[in-house]
């Protein structure tokens, strides 16, 4: 004997389980927004640009500071 599954049987849970199935999903949580590091490639290359000149700076003036003690180094007693 085997056993048979009427088609309206499955005609009605079909769709009630694909249902019961979509209940559970929302599109905010689906869909979870995360901040991009590069969204914007204009602000990323000026903000580089802007760093890349602090970083010039600050070794001009650390380049000028060893100089400085160079020459006390070979001036003092």
């Amino acid at each position: 004997m085997t056993f048979t599954i009427p088609r309206w049987l499955l005609v009605a849970l079909l769709p009630t389980t694909l249902i019961f199935v979509l209940g559970f999903y929302s599109p905010e949580s689906a869909a979870q927004q995360t901040p991009q590091p590069f969204a914007n490639a204009v602000d990323q290359r000026n903000e580089m640009i802007r760093e890349l000149r602090e970083i010039k700076e600050l070794l001009k003036e650390q380049n000028q500071m060893l100089k400085a003690g160079k020459d006390h180094v070979g001036k003092q007693p």
